[in-house]
């Protein structure tokens, strides 16, 4: 018979196990080493732990001396939301230029070189890839982190990228469960709800989650979204409905299937942080079928993670919580910490495709007209960045753009950025003077990102069109406004990747590589 004592030992261990916590610093806490010893079994990176490949290899390493076989994960999607290069920008454009290219076979190379690349750093776990359908455009969100509006090749991308990433000994994680897509609002700040029917969420949502699945996708991420034809009270994260009800369910019965990992998004977005709290969310989410639990882009202490655990043993010694439910999710987060060790071993030493980003960059361009008529500037243009906020899962510390691209091929090429607060400030009209005052007579680029969105954007850059038709605008967000410019350069992206390969069309000549 197991003592009191080593049931609660096994308890505590197997709380700690389902927790993904971040943390601060380029070099690992003492605190996280000393809870990696008693049971954490997983961390999670963000941008603010990385500074170069070698100092994240010497971090990952750091923690592997307390715990060989712990989950370092990162959430490294590539274009937009990048962590491993989010000081530079990412050497691989996103899923809104793979999902264009529409190539398989590329997608599934760019996801096993960037998967090499965070392997050689010692990360094991990806929180990528998005398998979003992405159906409203007002996504303020999800946009070009999604394959693109349509079912079938977003799932077909899903899948590669699945595969490619795995092939390179790192687990995926296809997000975000059951579907981010066709929603207007951030779960960042709050609670998004989709008003569809289930053979709506079926025949749209769900395509790119069972390919995911198909393709032996090691994690699903759950979303904080409220559906109410599922579950009219619980978000996904915390929904028996969605969880085991949906994707643990047999295909037989109408469900995914899926036997791997369930971890929710972080538990201190708004979304769940603002309606339940984070403890009482990381309980429901666990008794409701998730294996792990991410925390830390906001939250990264010590006490977070206390807090945590003793929330979820607490909910199994007051009965809401059964220890076998705990103990199966904390033995499914062991089971990928084993997989991603035997991998390890298995594709180490393996060749990289230093290149296929930025091929895969430029076969995403779309240059409107296609005709071959547009000249290149022949002295060094002006840049004028109509710079919309950030949302949270890019973060505002990773450049974009194509004026240091454009500086490296065109030297003495300038840029001005310019936000909302200029626009609302002095309006459209004299916005469009500054950039005409600033640029003088040299050959403006305008570069905008989600123009449909943000109509303060739209209106300065008809102005400043009116005024010089022979601009050059570059899109990088999701290209829904009509094209306009001379020409229109659509990047489906704002990685460093799409801005030189941007960059080359506008000059007129590609850079090495």
């Amino acid at each position: 018979m197991t003592t009191l004592a080593h049931e609660s030992g096994t308890l505590v261990r197997d709380a700690l196990a389902v927790l993904q916590p971040g943390f601060t610093g380029t070099a690992a806490p003492a605190w996280l080493l000393r809870q990696l010893d008693q049971g954490l079994t997983s961390v999670g990176l963000f941008g603010r732990n990385i500074a170069s490949a070698d100092q994240l290899a010497a971090l990952t390493a750091e923690l592997r001396v307390v715990r060989p076989g712990v989950l370092v994960a990162v959430d490294e999607e590539g274009g937009d939301v990048t962590r491993l290069e989010a000081r530079t920008g990412s050497s691989f454009p996103g899923n809104l230029a793979l999902g264009t290219i529409d190539d398989p076979t590329l997608t599934r190379a760019v996801a096993r070189e960037l998967g090499r690349r965070l392997a050689a750093c010692g990360v094991n776990l990806n929180w990528a890839p998005s398998a979003d359908v992405n159906s409203n455009p007002a996504n303020p969100v999800i946009g070009v982190r999604s394959f693109g509006p349509e079912p079938e090749r977003v799932a077909r991308h899903t899948a590669a990228y699945v595969e490619g990433l795995q092939a390179a000994g790192v687990a995926a994680c296809t997000k975000h469960f059951p579907g981010h897509g066709d929603t207007c609002v951030d779960s960042h700040h709050a609670l998004p709800r989709i008003d569809v029917d289930l053979d709506t969420l079926a025949a749209r949502e769900l395509v790119p989650f069972r390919a995911a699945v198909a393709a032996g996708s090691k994690v699903v991420m759950s979303a904080h979204i409220l559906l109410p034809a599922l579950d009219a009270k619980l978000p996904a994260t915390l929904s028996p409905a969605a969880l085991t009800g949906l994707l643990r369910a047999p295909v037989a019965a109408g469900g995914l299937g899926f036997d791997g990992l369930i971890v929710t998004d972080a538990v201190e977005m708004k979304a769940i942080a603002q309606t339940h709290g984070i403890e009482r969310g990381a309980v429901l989410g666990i008794a409701a079928g998730a294996d792990a639990v991410c925390v830390g882009g906001g939250l990264a202490d010590e006490d977070t993670v206390l807090r945590l655990r003793d929330a979820l043993v607490r909910a199994v010694r007051d009965g809401e919580l059964s220890a076998e439910r705990l103990g199966d999710a904390a033995e499914r987060v062991r089971a990928l910490a084993r997989w991603t060790a035997e991998q390890a071993d298995a594709v180490r030493g393996a060749p990289g495709d230093e290149g296929v980003g930025l091929a895969a960059a430029r076969r995403a361009l779309r240059v409107t007209p296609a005709d071959g008529s547009y000249q290149p500037p022949a002295t060094p243009p002006y840049v004028a960045a109509l710079t919309p906020v950030a949302n949270i899962a890019v973060g505002d510390e990773t450049p974009w753009g194509v004026g240091a691209e454009l500086a490296r091929l065109l030297p003495g090429t300038t840029t001005g950025s310019f936000g909302r607060t200029d626009a609302e400030t002095d309006g459209a009209a004299a916005l469009s003077a500054r950039v005409l005052a600033e640029a003088g007579d040299r050959r403006i680029v305008a570069v905008v990102r989600d123009v449909h969105r943000h109509p303060w954007m739209a209106a300065a850059l008809d102005a400043l069109l009116a005024a010089r038709p022979d601009t050059v605008v570059v899109e990088m967000g999701l290209p829904q406004a009509p094209p306009a410019g001379s020409p229109h350069i659509a990047t489906h992206g704002a990685a460093r990747v799409c801005g030189r390969a941007a960059a080359e069309v506008i000059a007129g000549r590609r850079t090495d590589g």
